[in-house]
């Protein structure tokens, strides 16, 4: 099966409304939050499952915007009071792939990731990317392999290098992270 890239991307988690006025709190999934929750700007809606927007349910424009706690709060045209903000809660929006800002030079996006092979810079096959977990201290790639799945911290000290056209990424693993599979 061929790896196709999505036409949309998740930029942000409908959490809880707030006030009474059809405002909602979104968590930000995007690193550009201040020019991806712009007034104007139009969403499409998705439940947790989802891996493109739902095609049943509205597309929504930002009304309004501001930044709030660690999130950002919007109201959508339409969405004018409490009730109709808490249906929202616990949706996903996404944004197609082509109003997504571009890339800075040597940006990524982790769905790029996917399927690339992972090598030692020793050139031992350490497996496929099937997987990438946005945690702290580190993201983590996971990886699939004969010898097994091992997470692999996505930090400077141990990703050599991403090469996007010839799918692979170069690792030099600390001593045991190999052994943990």
């Amino acid at each position: 099966m061929g790896r196709t890239d999505p036409t949309h991307l998740v930029v942000g988690h409908l959490a809880k409304s707030h006030g009474t006025r059809g405002e909602v709190f979104v968590h930000p999934l995007t690193d550009h939050p201040e020019q991806t929750f712009l007034p104007g700007v139009v969403l499409s809606l998705g439940n947790p499952s989802d891996d493109e927007p739902n095609p049943d349910l509205p597309p929504l424009r930002i009304a309004a915007s501001r930044p709030h706690q660690r999130g950002w709060l919007l109201t959508f045209g339409g969405v004018e009071d409490r009730t109709s903000a808490d249906l929202l809660r616990g949706r996903y929006l996404f944004r197609a792939i082509e109003d997504v800002e571009p890339l800075a030079e040597g940006e990524l996006f982790y769905h790029q990731l996917l399927q690339m092979t992972v090598e030692t810079v020793d050139g031992e096959v350490v497996g496929k990317v099937v997987e990438v977990f946005e945690v702290g201290p580190a993201d983590l790639l996971e990886v699939h392999g004969e010898g097994g799945t091992i997470m692999v911290p996505y930090r400077p000290e141990i990703v050599e290098s991403v090469d996007l056209d010839a799918r692979r990424i170069v690792i030099d693993p600390p001593d045991g992270l190999l052994d943990l599979r």
